[in-house]
């Protein structure tokens, strides 16, 4: 379990910087740079999602699997937090909600990206 604390509390309690470890790690691929989580599976945004507002619910949601938040997570950054239908928090990368896909098996795979034209890979 990763634990966030405001940069202010770190700073003042002298905590360990790895306490604002991001939700998501950059790798490298033959696609250029991309944004993983931290089992190593790609990343995915929705042309269809709004700056803060998922438009990927039901079957949707079953296919392209949210970037879920934990209740004690705090955005920082780049990294924001948006509030699903139904309550669920999820992870936004500059505002846009991410994802990943139930058809990537391994780490490093990118079948999602280009998905009927509105599935496209996270990056940095």
């Amino acid at each position: 379990m990763t634990i966030r604390f405001p940069l202010a509390l770190v700073l003042a309690l002298g905590l360990p910087a790895m306490a604002l470890a991001d939700p998501a790690m950059t790798a490298d691929s033959a696609k250029g740079k991309v944004l993983t989580d931290a089992a190593g599976m790609s990343l995915y945004t929705f042309d269809m999602d709004k700056v803060g507002k998922s438009a990927c619910t039901g079957a949707c949601a079953t296919n392209w699997p949210p970037l879920a938040a934990a209740s004690s997570d705090m955005a920082s950054g780049d990294w924001t937090l948006i509030t699903r239908d139904g309550g669920v928090r999820q992870w936004a990368y500059k505002g846009k909600p991410l994802y990943t896909f139930k058809m990537d098996m391994a780490k490093g795979d990118q079948a999602g990206d280009g998905v009927k034209g509105i599935w496209h890979l996270a990056r940095p």
